[in-house]
């Protein structure tokens, strides 16, 4: 049972997505799992098709986007900093008919070298792949974004 002062963080991203990203929660998009370091979301195929019946590639670039958040929430000082995204490209590798999942990781070094840039210079940028796969597990998209690690004014 989870602690309702100390939700897991995977709750708070998701409450997040429906507060402050209104159009990828009615995607559906759902972090599934997010703790320092790693982060993964969902996305059902279900209302995000296209017109030749595969998941819009604007519901697959939402899904990778979304976990340079979802990571910075578990990873780094939320009342100290905040993450945004300066550049994001897809490769889409197979056309998505099932549900999606997205994951990305980043390692401790790494971590601590955004926090102490971060800290020094009020910001830093960090590069975030993902994966993304079907239900199947064959990877349907990769996405590499350029996220930035910003102080609060």
């Amino acid at each position: 049972m989870s602690d309702v002062r100390n939700p897991p963080i995977a709750e708070v991203v998701n409450s997040a997505l429906e507060q402050t990203i209104p159009v990828a929660h009615r995607m559906g998009v759902h972090a599934e799992e997010v703790r320092r370091g790693y982060a993964a979301a969902t996305v059902p195929v279900e209302g995000n098709g296209n017109h030749f019946g595969v998941m819009y590639a604007g519901v697959l670039f939402t899904v990778g986007e979304i976990l340079g958040g979802a990571i910075a929430v578990a990873s780094f000082d939320t009342t100290r900093f905040y993450p945004l995204v300066k550049d994001l490209r897809i490769t889409f590798r197979k056309p998505a008919t099932t549900a999606v999942r997205a994951q990305a990781t980043l390692d401790d070094a790494e971590i601590d070298r955004i926090a102490a840039e971060a800290a020094a210079n009020g910001k830093a940028d960090f590069t975030l792949r993902a994966v993304l796969s079907d239900a199947d597990g064959v990877v349907v998209a990769e996405t590499e974004g350029l996220y930035q690690l910003r102080a609060h004014r």
